[in-house]
């Protein structure tokens, strides 16, 4: 399977996982890395090794001040699929660095978490029944929430890759030195550090839950088809 044909079956994937159901980003994201590690792992059987390869990025439109929760899930899903993440506030970009079809494919599950969770987040907060509130006690829980999902989504892709890791052992440090030849080409790279962030226990909690609950037993079939369930 090529780079092209593995993509478009990772987009009718995450297409299936496109539900109303807000456990569906989870899910979506395990599957997509799951079909990943496969196709990396046959690719390895065939071509031997990706040792004649370059490192490819793929950007996407991001804002010049990222919120912590973004660059949190951005960072989760880059090392899940064996990319580095830049962001890029002078020209308003993120970047995933990586090789053959791993930065696209961890830009599309981007994509759709940031979305899904997003969405996830705005049905919480109308479900907040103390209406008296203040604007700031919001956004804290706004804020909280977004941590929450994205630290058990995190949580959830690293327990995947352990299981199927995308890259065989022997190939991990090609990879690496490629996307770092690729990351000195971009020029001096600026780090952030993050400050510490204070949380609604609450609704921390909540984002985590909902981030939680996917049990996953379920296999992409030949023709991208889903099979599996929820817990």
């Amino acid at each position: 399977m090529d780079k092209t044909a593995i993509i478009e079956k990772v987009r009718k994937l995450l297409a299936l996982s496109n539900s109303c159901n807000e456990h569906e980003a989870a899910l979506a994201a395990r599957h997509v890395q799951r079909l990943l590690s496969e196709h990396n792992l046959a690719m390895c059987d065939i071509e031997a090794s990706v040792e004649n390869s370059a490192a490819d990025r793929v950007e996407l439109s991001a804002a010049r001040n990222l919120p912590k929760w973004v660059r949190a899930l951005s960072g989760g899903i880059g090392s899940a699929f064996d990319c580095q993440v830049l962001h890029m506030p002078s020209r308003g970009n993120l970047v995933f660095i990586g090789v053959g079809a791993d930065p696209e494919v961890a830009s599309y599950t981007f994509t759709y978490l940031e979305r899904t969770v997003r969405r996830l987040c705005a049905s919480y907060l109308k479900s907040m029944s103390d209406s008296s509130c203040s604007k700031r006690q919001r956004e804290l829980a706004r804020q909280s929430y977004y941590l929450g999902a994205v630290s058990a989504i995190s949580g959830n892709l690293r327990e995947q890759k352990q299981q199927t890791p995308i890259t065989p052992n022997a190939l991990v440090p090609v990879k690496d030195a490629l996307i770092r030849a690729a990351m000195q080409e971009m020029g001096p790279i600026r780090t952030v550090h993050s400050r510490r962030s204070y949380v609604n226990g609450q609704s921390y909690q909540q984002g985590q839950d909902d981030g939680s609950k996917v049990g996953v037993r379920a296999a992409v079939g030949g023709q991208g088809q889903l099979k599996g369930f929820l817990k």
